[in-house]
């Protein structure tokens, strides 16, 4: 099967640079607050992925297609609406579903954690959250630390 290129691939772009480009005032310090948290806790460096991801680490992934590829382990975008956290492989485990409940307001899709401000959410259990996403990503798939 011919493989297509990841539309979203890790770019040369400092992440701290795109990140102090982002209005408003408010969603660029929550930027700067992801930065150092997700490195704390992943102790991995950050890359801008596509425009506007950061993300830390990488993995593999394959697709019963056939359709394989990498992506970045885990990961946020500083978008105008709320912030997007991205935990793979998702929450629909019952180690995240309890920590989703302790968390504050948030919404979820397949993989992405919204968030509309950071200062409503209990910091130490989107800590958690990264820490358990990573861990289960290092145990069920090959990763990368660049």
């Amino acid at each position: 099967m011919a493989q297509t290129p990841n539309k979203t691939a890790p770019t040369a772009v400092d992440p701290a640079a795109f990140i102090a480009c982002i209005e408003p005032p408010a969603r660029r310090a929550e930027g700067e607050r992801l930065l150092t948290l997700f490195a704390e806790v992943t102790g991995l460096e950050p890359r801008l992925w596509g425009p506007s991801m950061v993300g830390y680490g990488r993995y593999h992934y394959r697709y019963e297609s056939g359709r394989e590829g990498e992506s970045f382990l885990t990961g946020f975008s500083p978008r105008k609406a709320a912030l997007s956290i991205y935990v793979l492989p998702g929450y629909q485990f019952p180690t995240m579903q309890g920590l989703l409940e302790r968390l504050g307001p948030h919404t979820t899709g397949a993989a992405c954690l919204y968030i509309k401000r950071l200062s409503a959410i209990d910091e130490g259990v989107l800590r958690e959250i990264v820490a358990e996403g990573v861990a289960r990503m290092r145990a069920t798939h090959q990763t990368w630390d660049a």
